[in-house]
């Protein structure tokens, strides 16, 4: 209940704040009532409230009631597109840090909640993360609200249902769960509120924080992909697939991810089929050649000399003429020097980045060779593994392949061919054995789906991909009508 007393509830609330200078009060006095008005400059819009609420209320006050009350005076006919009533005297931090202005009286224990929201979220701009070549340049904000109209205006169906939850004690973040209704498997949209309404933590503040509570199995590879393009999410949610949106967050998580999710690019469904599917082939040769290219040339050049030819044999021990260290050690050193370039590439500002890169690759790399502390052949190596790692735009996957690859490294020193056959076997076995709700991670592969597979590495033409992949959902599973 709220006390009928503005003065009281307004004292209340400013303790509540410790005095905060951002909060606002104002009590209006007329015709022996008295009116609180709060809101919080930081959050708010303090010319709209001048101009408009703090305006009508003065006037609806002043002027002959329509109603017993003036608390009902100003509920009915107050102008502002979003106004309702709170009872509740603990809800006022969640709507005053929202951005919405409220209205106490003396003559009603209830008080009204108005919208006068403070643009305080940036503007729609173009994917950083994810560069749409021949698509839609939009992509996701800040802004709750607009990330959901970036979404319905690309589906404009009833069957596009959100759901919405707050998580936090004290960040209160809203958090919503985007599915088709007549297209999403029920049981996956329960199984994922269920994990969102267990959550008690003081605040999530990005999407990434929900990540951890909705993985089902610990994997170096990522089970559950991210996005800041709509064009992305409405694609995915007419395959069947559950979006979570966070407030403050322009990233999205999408529900259930396998495998080759991290394979397909974007753009590939603007693209003529053959063209994407060769890229596909493309990405996939990058990913065993990121994986695997060091881990052999350690091997080769450390344990199994006699597989390769006696002429590029005595080219990599020419090479290898005076370097003291291990071949090991070499592919070591230099795989963490990139990565640290790497990582310092995308942590500085993009103007110093570039330029910070290109010198410590090519200083770095030259100046090794000169002082005869790598091979040459190490830096075609390094360098070649690290260009197809690039090739993939999700960082999580990017990294997740980062370790496997530290891995082969180093069952290759250990057990050379033998040691990269057993990490291959591990490797593959840990793919298969991953599932999220009910989906394999290496669908539609394994298990088999052929219908599924037709936009699977190779892409086939557009009508000729009628049904929607059913270890996403069963439901509805004819997306177009075939017309063989």
């Amino acid at each position: 209940m709220i006390e009928k007393d503005p003065k009281k509830v307004i004292k209340k609330i400013k303790k509540l704040y410790g005095n905060s200078k951002d909060l606002n009060t104002r009590l209006i006095k007329t015709k022996n009532k008295n009116i609180g008005v709060l809101f919080l400059e930081s959050s708010s819009n303090a010319s709209t409230i001048s101009d408009f609420i703090t305006k009508s209320i003065i006037q609806e006050a002043n002027d002959k009631p329509l109603f017993q009350t003036i608390f009902n005076n100003i509920e009915n006919k107050i102008y502002n597109s979003q106004l309702f009533t709170i009872d509740n005297i603990k809800d006022f931090p969640y709507y005053l840090s929202s951005g919405f202005t409220i209205i106490v009286t003396d003559d009603s224990s209830k008080a009204i909640v108005l919208e006068s929201r403070a643009n305080l979220d940036r503007g729609i701009t173009e994917a950083t993360s994810e560069p749409a070549l021949r698509s839609s340049k939009d992509s996701f904000t800040e802004s709750h609200s607009k990330n959901l109209g970036l979404i319905r205006k690309r589906i404009k169906d009833e069957n596009l249902w959100f759901e919405e939850m707050k998580i936090g004690r004290r960040t209160k973040t809203r958090v919503t769960i985007a599915y088709m209704n007549n297209i999403a498997d029920y049981n996956k949209v329960k199984k994922i509120k269920a994990k969102l309404k267990d959550i008690d933590i003081d605040g999530i503040l990005d999407s990434g924080n929900l990540r951890d509570y909705l993985t089902e199995k610990k994997s170096i590879i990522p089970q559950i992909k991210s996005s800041e393009r709509p064009d992305i999410t409405c694609q995915e949610l007419l395959n069947g697939k559950i979006i979570i949106l966070t407030e403050n967050c322009p990233f999205i998580l999408i529900l259930p991810t396998v495998f080759l999710d991290y394979i397909k690019s974007p753009d590939d469904q603007n693209q003529k089929s053959i063209n994407a599917s060769f890229t596909r082939i493309l990405r996939f040769c990058a990913l065993i050649i990121t994986l695997l290219t060091p881990a052999i040339y350690i091997a080769v050049a450390t344990y199994d000399q006699n597989t390769i030819p006696d002429k590029l044999l005595i080219s990599l021990a020419v090479q290898r003429e005076g370097v003291p260290f291990p071949t090991f050690f070499e592919i070591i050193l230099f795989m963490t020097v990139f990565e640290i370039l790497r990582e310092s590439d995308i942590r500085s500002p993009s103007n110093t980045s570039i330029a910070g890169s290109i010198v410590g690759a090519l200083v770095l790399g030259q100046a090794a060779v000169d002082a005869s502390i790598v091979s040459p052949i190490t830096i075609i190596v390094v360098a070649v593994t690290s260009i197809c790692s690039l090739i993939f735009q999700d960082s999580d996957f990017i990294n997740g392949i980062r370790v496997w690859r530290f891995l082969f490294i180093l069952s290759s020193s250990l057990l050379g061919f033998i040691g990269i056959i057993s990490m291959s076997l591990i490797f593959i076995t840990k793919l298969t054995a991953l599932e999220y709700l009910n989906s394999s991670f290496t669908s539609p592969l394994a298990p088999l789906d052929i219908e599924a597979n037709k936009d699977a590495i190779v892409k086939f033409e557009l009508p000729k991909i009628y049904k929607r992949p059913s270890y996403v959902s069963k439901n509805n599973p004819i997306k177009q009508r075939s017309k063989r």
